[in-house]
């Protein structure tokens, strides 16, 4: 079905899971929360997403966005243990797993539209119009979205330096 291999579909059925967290956390708290019951889930899917990747890949830029894609999540996640709870850490994790998720929606945009409806996909062409469109959107979300949660960051660090 759709042409995915059964160690194909372990990699898309173990990625999946992260995308209703990230949205809800990107929605509710304007940022993905690590240390949170969603963050875990988001944590555990991305990370057999992003390692699984490497076994079902025929692209070199997958191996690139796998590599990037654990780094981005073990910096984002693991920032805090080096810098503690600070203003610099927030933005780093902020920056890291807002970059980890587009990470996840770019390759998962384009295998729907490569892939779906099954036999007959929208998109047979890398350079087709529409997958790249699709990408230009993500691609504009992220800059605008990684722009307002660092306003509301830089904002949130304001108002709690006037209080003190």
């Amino acid at each position: 079905m759709f042409g995915i291999s059964p160690l194909g579909w372990i990699h898309t059925l173990g990625s999946l899971p992260a995308i209703p967290p990230a949205f809800y956390m990107l929605a509710r708290h304007g940022r993905i929360v690590p240390r949170s019951t969603p963050g875990a889930i988001y944590f555990v899917s991305m990370l057999i997403g992003a390692a699984t990747v490497f076994l079902v890949a025929h692209q070199p830029v997958s191996y690139g966005i796998g590599t990037v894609t654990i780094l981005l999540l073990l910096a984002g996640y693991g920032i805090e243990r080096f810098l503690g709870s600070t203003r610099t850490a927030r933005y780093i994790e902020t920056i890291c797993l807002s970059l980890s998720a587009f990470l996840l929606m770019l390759p998962t945009v384009t295998e729907i539209l490569r892939r779906v409806p099954d036999g007959h996909p929208l998109v047979t062409d890398l350079k087709s119009p529409l997958l790249l469109g699709a990408q230009g959107a993500l691609l504009a979300l992220l800059v605008v979205g990684l722009t307002a949660q660092i306003i509301y960051l830089a904002r949130q660090g304001k108002t709690a330096a006037n209080r003190s």
